[in-house]
C-alpha cells in the first residue's frame, strides 16, 4: 500500500519549515555571514530585551537545542563579537548572554531577509488568506503549548 503524506499536517508543517529554513539559511549566510541558528539566537536575545540577560540553559530551551549545541554556538558567536557572556552574580556555573551593539544591525537585516522570504512564500495567498493562515497556525501552536501544561 502506498501512503500519501502530502496532506498530513505534521509532514506538511515539517516540509514547509525545512524548506523555509533552507532558503533563509542560504540568504542569511550570503548576505550576513550568519546561519539560520545564529540569527535565531540573536532573535531570542533581542526579544528578551536590553534589560535582562538570558542564560545558556534558557536559550537552549527556547531554541529547542541541546545545551552542548548552544554552548558551541555561543562560543562562535562570542568569538565573532555578536554576543557577550557575563558570569551570573550568584551562580558561577551560569553564563548570561547579551547582544553586542553590532548584532542589532545584523538582526534588522535578518528580519528584512525573513520579510522578503515571507512575501515570496505567501505570494499565492490573498491578504485575507495570509491573515487566516497565521491565525490558524497560532491556534495550533497554542493548543500544543496548552497540552504541555
Amino acid at each position: 500500500m502506498k501512503w500519501d503524506f502530502r496532506r498530513r499536517f505534521g509532514f506538511l508543517v515539517s516540509d514547509v519549515a525545512r524548506l523555509y529554513g533552507q532558503r533563509f539559511d542560504r540568504a542569511a549566510r550570503d548576505q550576513l555571514g550568519l546561519s539560520q541558528p545564529q540569527c535565531r539566537l540573536l532573535g531570542v536575545l533581542a526579544a528578551n530585551g536590553d534589560d535582562a540577560a538570558v542564560s545558556q540553559a534558557e536559550l537552549a530551551q527556547r531554541l529547542g537545542l541541546s545545551a552542548m549545541a548552544v554552548g558551541s554556538l555561543c562560543d562562535r558567536m562570542a568569538s565573532a563579537g555578536w554576543i557577550r557572556r557575563e558570569p551570573h552574580a550568584t551562580d558561577r556555573r551560569v553564563n548570561l548572554l547579551q547582544l553586542e551593539p553590532r548584532a542589532a544591525k545584523a538582526l534588522a537585516r535578518a528580519m528584512e531577509i525573513g520579510d522578503s522570504l515571507n512575501a515570496r512564500a505567501l505570494s499565492g495567498l490573498s491578504a485575507a488568506e495570509r491573515t487566516q493562515l497565521l491565525s490558524l497556525l497560532a491556534k495550533v501552536r497554542d493548543s500544543l503549548l496548552n497540552e504541555q501544561a
